[in-house]
């Protein structure tokens, strides 16, 4: 495509060459009559030659010109004396060329934006290239500047217009271009990098921002209303305040703030996947970094150590903590912003994703009186919200149920939920430890990470107590052969292991624009289904014909759960004392009816939750 508009670009050069009218000659000055060769034939004496027909003469000097309109310039050319020059007006050509480089690199940015958004990029290049050609045609044409002024900037505006019409109802709030609010933020960083900060105590009052109040935390944890004063007049607030509003718009859990040579880069993670947002300028990006190191109690002269800390925020009646952590880079200060949303209600079980049989063996493994139930995955994939939809489903009235986090993510009625203070020297084994002695039915630790928590945990599960906790690893049988690597006695774990659930997060489908299809044997072979069993999956909109208000063009809205639930039985717990190796056990498994993390995704393939492009990029 850039072709393209390399060649439109030499075209409108040679056509801005013949930008002018042709001047009309003073009369009554004759030229010989071209001879038969086509040159002019000798004139006569008393000034015309046999034969020769009247034809208008334009002297050089200066006072045989007839004057032209203001505006207007007229040239000769010096090898053509019989022809009267040409005319152009300046205020035209450079209207001419300035929009001219303005249709151009708005053709360029609407080709990027329309392939990033999926938003007919074909369709809208067709649009934009017939629309500017023709409008600077007209405008060429007309003898009228008016006209010409008309008509050159519809062939601009109208098709810009419209597809900035459609492409804004696919995007968030914080997306759209050409809103009041997007001028403003733009206007706020030009003028920033001139030196001229909006931010200022002047003009704060109507430049308010989004409404959202950021709110700083000392060290200690506690609210310091003193930090929130202090970055409230710091340059950057506005921008802070703009880039928070806008991620939980958007349902991001997490903001990365990357510095580059020139600007600060902006990525979100929405629904487990990065997406590029808005860059800063540098200047504003350190200075977003540095009022959000304020209000988290950080050390914001320490630009190379890695720091860490939290602040929160009250937006439209409901408070979100963050937690920030920050590491030093050779282009400048890498900060990444974990939003954590207080007022989101714990999920139950059911509303997980997972199968009824399955929910029903969980339930029936958590209820128990003592015990160990693990949940296994990567970072994000829902760990801690599984155990506290576990947490859900025992009596917290009936039971003194404790939780040991790092950081509390959600707060439960009538619970104890305990946040580690790892600046304090605080672990998760001491505190299990102090944690036991406070007569607990049901304890829930963050995370194990080290041998000396698992072994502490293992030993409370046989003591009379329910464990829940979480484990890094890829699926279930690597995390019992991880607490055994962690120095967990085999004879230890099969007596208080429970179940391990593994797990997921896989998109859903957008229900309002999903597309079915019938897969080729080729999906069918890579999800290990026949051929006959299936008629059809579901995909997002391949080419979709309008803007799919519901997931702003995405084809994905929220996540689901994919799970992989490994009980143990009494035959299971014999193999892990006698070490017969994680081959047999999951062998074991498997014949008690164990499916993989894949298998339950294919369930949600086949009924339309997911798609296999998605559930393969997930469980892999």
């Amino acid at each position: 495509m850039r072709i393209v508009w390399i060649g439109i670009t030499v075209l409108m050069a040679v056509m801005l060459w013949f930008a002018g009218d042709s001047g009309a000659q003073p009369p009554g000055v004759t030229v010989p009559a071209p001879g038969p060769g086509g040159s002019p034939s000798a004139e006569a004496p008393g000034g015309s030659a046999p034969g020769a027909v009247p034809r208008p003469y334009t002297s050089r000097g200066p006072d045989a010109y007839p004057s032209v309109p203001g505006g207007f310039f007229r040239g000769v050319s010096g090898t053509r004396p019989d022809l009267a020059g040409f005319y152009f007006n300046w205020f035209k050509l450079i209207y001419l060329l300035g929009l001219l480089g303005l249709w151009l690199w708005t053709a360029n940015w609407i080709d990027g934006d329309a392939h990033a958004l999926k938003v007919r990029a074909e369709f809208w290049n067709g649009v934009v290239l017939v629309c500017g050609v023709l409008g600077f045609l007209l405008g060429l044409c007309s003898p009228n500047f008016g006209l010409a002024f008309i008509a050159m900037t519809s062939g601009y505006a109208a098709p810009m217009g419209l597809y900035v019409y459609e492409r804004n109802q696919r995007v968030p709030e914080s997306g759209k271009v050409l809103t009041p609010r997007h001028i403003q933020s733009v206007a706020t960083r030009v003028l920033g990098r001139l030196g001229i900060d909006l931010t200022s105590k002047h003009i704060t009052a109507s430049v308010a921002g989004p409404p959202i109040r950021l709110i700083g935390k000392s060290g200690k944890g506690r609210d310091e209303v003193d930090r929130s004063r202090q970055v409230e007049n710091s340059r950057g607030y506005l921008a802070a305040k703009e880039l928070i509003y806008d991620a939980i718009l958007r349902r991001a859990t997490d903001i990365h703030l990357e510095p580059k040579e020139d600007e600060t880069q902006v990525r979100l993670r929405i629904d487990g996947v990065m997406h590029v947002a808005e860059p800063f300028d540098r200047a504003t990006g350190d200075a977003i970094v540095n009022i959000f190191k304020v209000l988290s109690a950080m050390d914001i002269t320490e630009r190379r150590k890695p720091q860490d800390g939290s602040f929160r925020a009250e937006m439209e009646g409901r408070e979100i903590d963050f937690r920030v952590a920050t590491q030093g880079l050779h282009a400048g200060e890498k900060m990444s912003i974990r939003i954590l949303d207080q007022s989101s209600s714990v999920r139950t079980l059911s509303d997980l994703g997972m199968r009824k049989q399955m929910m029903d063996q969980i339930i029936q493994i958590v209820q128990q009186p003592h015990g160990m139930f693990l949940s296994c995955g990567p970072t994000g994939a829902g760990k801690s919200t599984t155990l506290y939809a576990a947490l859900r489903e025992i009596d917290a009235y009936e039971n003194n149920i404790i939780t040991i986090e790092d950081p509390v993510e959600y707060k439960m009625d009538n619970v104890t939920q305990i946040e580690i203070n790892t600046k304090a020297g605080q672990t998760f084994a001491g505190s299990l430890r102090s944690v036991l002695r406070q007569d607990p039915d049901v304890v829930m630790i963050g995370e194990i990470r080290d041998g000396e928590t698992a072994k502490i945990a293992c030993q409370a599960a046989n003591t009379g107590h329910m464990v829940f906790s979480t484990v890094h690893a890829n699926d279930t049988i690597t995390a019992l052969s991880r607490l055994i690597d962690l120095g967990v006695e085999p004879f230890l774990l099969a007596d208080s292991l429970s179940a391990i659930l593994g797990q997921r997060l896989v998109r859903k489908l957008c229900n309002d624009c999903k597309e079915a299809y019938k897969p080729s044997i080729d999906e069918l072979q890579r999800a290990g289904l026949p051929a006959d069993k299936v008629e059809k999956f579901y995909r997002p909109p391949k080419n979709p014909v309008a803007t799919c208000p519901t997931c702003n063009g995405l084809g994905y809205i929220g996540r689901i759960g994919v799970f992989e639930l490994f009980v143990l039985t009494d035959r299971i717990r014999d193999m892990i004392r006698e070490n017969q190796g994680m081959t047999a056990v999951k062998a074991e498994a498997r014949k008690n009816g164990m499916l993989y993390m894949k298998e339950e995704g294919l369930r949600l393939v086949v009924k339309g939750i997911t798609s296999l492009d998605e559930l393969l990029r997930v469980v892999k």
